[in-house]
């Protein structure tokens, strides 16, 4: 049965560099890739240094080419069925029938986006349905921009997304009741407020053209900006994992998670959603877990010279 340092499931931005640092940390590392990647919809990735504007596929395989260059560490394209706690670390059951030992897991899955029960939210999400105007605003500035919001919390991010284009309307789609006050601040800022249910989104090749309300009202928009609700994927649920109270896993500062030997980093632990911010705490999570894997060893390395336990678990005179 093989066996590694570390498993990374997940092999999106946060995925690839941590096994990049892994790799030239000298770890035998395993990446598992489901092929289902969550930014599969988008056509570019946006707001990272040296990469803006590449398809996700392409960073992908320019990722994996350069993971070559280590090896040190596989890459497989195979989902991760159990995780179950073995001596040392876990054993994990591979898509592809295989079983393998790890003394580290770590969890780089994303988000599940639940799509919207609009008709026309799934085909357009991507092409003209975004989340993140830092990923995609530029391109569709000063453009009729949407902005579909279902929680009365979120309601001043519609400023937010003015920002790109001054013609910006939002849309409650009937789900909570506006008040006077903030109906007053969107119309001193200038921006639309369709209060109705969205009857249907209407596009053509997956280009947005008009909102339909429930009257028949068909407002023409290009965009809509629209955050669906999110929720954790089946192997998290599976581990147990503490969840904070927005549903996103619990980490701490270097993406440890509520269970010893396995960190979490991108997407599924927060808002900050982004390749960049994903990529970056891999990096940090994978080093610091290289740095624990590297104690644990010399640890191990003192006790046979010595026949004595490491000076962290020595009693006190």
């Amino acid at each position: 049965m093989a066996a590694y340092d570390v498993v990374i499931v997940g092999g999106g931005p946060g995925g690839l560099n941590a096994a990049l640092y892994l790799g030239r940390g000298r770890r035998a590392v395993l990446l598992c890739d489901a092929g289902t990647p969550r930014n599969a919809a988008a056509e570019h990735m946006h707001g990272f240094g040296s990469r803006d504007g590449i398809p996700p596929s392409e960073f992908r395989r320019i990722s994996r080419e350069q993971l070559r260059a280590y090896p040190n560490v596989e890459v497989r394209d195979t989902r991760v069925g159990s995780v179950e706690k073995h001596e040392g670390g876990f054993r994990v059951a591979l898509g592809d029938g295989s079983t393998v030992d790890t003394r580290r897991l770590l969890l780089a899955v994303g988000m599940v986006d639940v799509m919207l029960d609009i008709p026309g939210y799934k085909e357009l999400w991507g092409p003209s349905i975004f989340q993140c105007p830092y990923c995609h605003g530029w391109e569709v500035r000063d453009q009729p921009l949407g902005v579909l919001l279902t929680e009365p919390q979120y309601l001043d991010h519609s400023a937010v997304i003015q920002n790109w284009s001054q013609d910006t309307t939002v849309f409650t789609h009937g789900a909570f009741a506006v008040t006077a006050e903030q109906r007053e601040r969107l119309q001193a800022l200038g921006i639309g407020l369709e209060e109705q249910r969205i009857r249907a989104l209407h596009g053509k090749d997956g280009h947005l053209e008009a909102v339909e309300l429930e009257d028949g009202t068909r407002v023409a928009r290009k965009v809509m900006f629209s955050a669906p609700p999110q929720r954790q994927s089946e192997l998290v649920t599976r581990l147990g994992l503490a969840l904070d109270e927005q549903g996103f896993v619990k980490v701490g500062p270097v993406g440890e998670t509520s269970v010893p030997g396995i960190s979490a980093v991108g997407d599924m632990t927060t808002r900050l959603q982004g390749a960049l911010m994903a990529a970056s705490a891999g990096a940090v999570a994978a080093a610091m877990m290289n740095h624990g894997l590297i104690q644990e060893d010399a640890d191990r390395r003192y006790t046979a010279v010595t026949g004595k336990p490491p000076a962290s678990k020595q009693k006190p005179h």
